[in-house]
């Protein structure tokens, strides 16, 4: 297994970080949250996680070992593959994860691309007793409901605009995130922000 990676940021697209690694680019798939504290020709740490399937080898890259757990033990739940793990993770921390299973949030879960109601209540019940107990309950609220705008933006910057450029990508996808039911999806708040700024050039 390969536990981490280290080097040089070579290029991030919205889902992807090369890291150089002896001279080899590794491309790991990242969360939104893990790209934006990385940048480009800077050194970067990644803990990782290799998944292999009979056509590929594909590596997932975390801003540190409780994700990459976190990450792990979701795909002891049936149904949930690296896909859907890293999905959960771009919407939820690890810690906000535990809450919401620690509390049977329900729509915490279905804010997730790709988790019904249904499938909400059965990872409840499968991951009652396997992500343990949040840090603390001081912080209720997922960071990701209320800090999207700041998250959006340090990705975007991460990915190399300029600050003036995020900031109105931000906004340009503002409505859409408003109007989106329970927390927004960063990742594909990404998607949107990136199509408005290509349609800008």
């Amino acid at each position: 297994m390969i536990a981490f990676v280290s080097g040089t940021v070579a290029a991030l697209a919205p889902d992807v970080a090369v890291v150089e690694v002896g001279g080899v680019g590794m491309a790991v798939q990242c969360t939104p949250n893990t790209l934006s504290t990385l940048r480009v020709g800077q050194t970067a740490r990644l803990a990782t996680s290799l998944v292999v399937r009979e056509d590929s080898l594909t590596l997932y890259g975390f801003a540190d070992d409780d994700e990459r757990q976190t990450f792990v033990l979701l795909q002891t739940a049936s149904g949930v593959g690296p896909r859907l793990a890293q999905a959960m993770l771009a919407v939820h921390p690890p810690d906000a994860l535990r809450r919401a299973v620690a509390t049977a949030d329900e729509k915490a879960l279905t804010a997730v691309p790709g988790i019904g109601k249904k499938g909400a209540q059965k990872l409840l019940l499968e991951l009652k007793d396997r992500l343990g107990a949040p840090a603390g309950a001081a912080d209720a609220a997922s960071p990701a409901a209320a800090g999207w705008r700041d998250q959006l933006h340090a990705a975007l910057i991460g990915l190399g605009y300029a600050t003036r450029e995020a900031e109105e990508a931000v906004a340009a996808v503002t409505p859409q995130a408003e109007a989106a039911e329970g927390t927004p999806q960063v990742g594909a708040l990404l998607r949107a922000a990136l199509q408005t700024l290509n349609r800008a050039r």
